[in-house]
């Protein structure tokens, strides 16, 4: 996982080559004018979703988990808490055609994003996105997919 602010994305560049396709786009793109939907970037390799989400309370909701895309996540209006965990209980089978599975388990770290922070979060790591932080239950969110193999 990595936190960090978008003014500080650039010095990730050269972990991996479809990180380092996201990071131009970013750069030469500005946030808000990216549609709600799919954006294609690089096929399937790198494509940005934005959406509106409504955020849930923390308790009681499942961390979810990629076994081949990466999850670079941005709030572009509002903000929410991020967690994160090392390790969960399988919940249902997962979804390989998209990409996307449920565990249970204890949080590890929790973050807010909004304000122009980030996260990344890679496959394999536990993260439990939209979750409400105090005054605000709505938010408009960037989260980019990276293809990691």
């Amino acid at each position: 996982m990595i936190c960090d602010t978008l003014n500080q994305l650039h010095l990730y560049k050269g972990f991996h080559k479809n990180l380092d396709t996201a990071i131009a786009f970013l750069a030469a793109h500005p946030l808000d004018t990216l549609p709600l939907g799919r954006t294609e970037v690089d096929g399937d390799e790198v494509f940005i979703n934005v959406m509106d989400a409504d955020l849930k309370p923390h308790t009681g909701s499942h961390a979810e988990y990629h076994r081949l895309y990466a999850d670079l996540q941005i709030d572009l209006t509002g903000s929410e808490h991020l967690g994160w965990a090392s390790e969960g209980t399988e919940q249902g089978e997962f979804d390989e055609e998209n990409d996307f599975g449920l565990r249970t388990g204890p949080e590890h770290c929790g973050m807010t994003l909004g304000e122009g922070r980030f996260a990344v979060f890679f496959p394999g790591e536990l993260h439990k996105p939209s979750c409400k932080t105090p005054g605000c239950d709505h938010v408009r969110k960037a989260v980019v997919k990276i293809l990691m193999k």
